[in-house]
């Protein structure tokens, strides 16, 4: 998180010094800002595609922790950091509960008779499964799509839903 400054943000973007300052005046604003463009990159993914809802959590947690292992650290800085920053709270948690209504509106349709329980119970697998496999033990030999497939599936009958 300390590596997170206008100036690097600068250097990176390959803008004259001073440019980011332009957009975010403070360290808390440009925080807020790469929260922000966080949430917005998270719900272009959001969209579950046609198909059994077993699979599309399981690419979600492979992508997760392959192609978007970095965005994924990130995002735990950033929570960690909103901990800290009462601030930063209100607008990382804003992307957070998008997701979660989103799910639970798919979870109603699939036919859950309590979709706000389930979207904490299938949120918390999938963060779970992520995490673990990003920066917990299960980072030395991380799940690949077939298993985590398989636990997906597994998670998903357990609700009993039909999707």
């Amino acid at each position: 998180m300390r590596g997170l400054t206008h100036r690097a943000v600068d250097r990176h973007a390959g803008l004259p010094a001073g440019s980011t300052s332009y957009y975010a005046r403070t360290r808390a604003a440009l925080l807020e800002l790469a929260i922000a463009r966080m949430v917005e990159l998270d719900n272009l993914d959001a969209d579950p595609p046609p198909g059994h809802l077993a699979e599309y959590l399981a690419r979600a947690a492979h992508g997760a922790i392959t192609r978007g292992r970095t965005r994924m650290l990130a995002r735990y800085e950033f929570a960690l950091e909103a901990t800290r920053r009462p601030e930063l709270r209100a607008v990382y948690d804003q992307g957070g509960l998008r997701i979660r209504r989103r799910c639970a509106e798919f979870l109603a349709a699939a036919g859950s008779p309590d979709p706000a329980r389930h979207t904490r119970l299938l949120i918390g697998w999938l963060e779970g499964t992520i995490f673990d496999a990003l920066a917990g033990t299960g980072s030395v030999s991380p799940p690949g799509l077939a298993e985590l497939t398989t636990s997906a599936r597994e998670v998903v009958t357990a609700l009993a839903l039909d999707t």
